[in-house]
């Protein structure tokens, strides 16, 4: 059977939404991406509550999240998910335009796992969500409780 994974993607900017949506896509990455178009609708996706409250069990294999979102903005959500014992243990990738020092050590501080500035050409923004979804959705062994976690650990074939 093959593995569900889903990946939350909180952004409030419908054109980012979109690419990032075709990069995952494209290559597969996701057997379903959530999109959360701002902080309060990303923290009720985790929490099942309101449109989300009848969601399958199970936490995204990895949080995209933006920063400068409306309602409860990204390191909100970041400080709720990384102070919750349920919630801390999923990974969590800023995806933003900010450079901002203070944004960057701010997240770090709250438990980021990664830090990644939002390409402004069109292809390089769709080859650095490739390269996230890859790694967070493919690669990375995902904690207990996420939807795409075996409940045995994988195996590398032996040649």
């Amino acid at each position: 059977m093959a593995e569900i994974k889903r990946i939350l993607l909180a952004e409030d900017n419908l054109k980012d939404v979109e690419l990032t949506l075709v990069a995952l896509d494209e290559y597969h990455l996701a057997n379903e991406v959530v999109v959360a178009n701002d902080g309060s609708e990303a923290l009720d996706y985790l929490y099942k509550r309101g449109r989300f409250a009848m969601r399958p069990v199970g936490n995204p294999v990895v949080v995209l999240l933006d920063l400068k979102m409306p309602k409860v903005d990204g390191l909100e959500v970041l400080r709720t998910i990384k102070g919750d014992h349920d919630l801390k243990a999923i990974p969590v990738v800023i995806l933003t335009s900010s450079r901002e020092e203070q944004d960057l050590v701010k997240s770090y501080n709250l438990g980021v796992n990664a830090y990644v500035v939002k390409p402004v050409e069109f292809k390089a923004f769709v080859d650095a969500v490739k390269q996230l979804g890859g790694f967070w959705a493919l690669l990375n062994e995902p904690p207990p409780g996420t939807l795409g976690r075996t409940k045995e650990p994988r195996r590398s074939a032996v040649a």
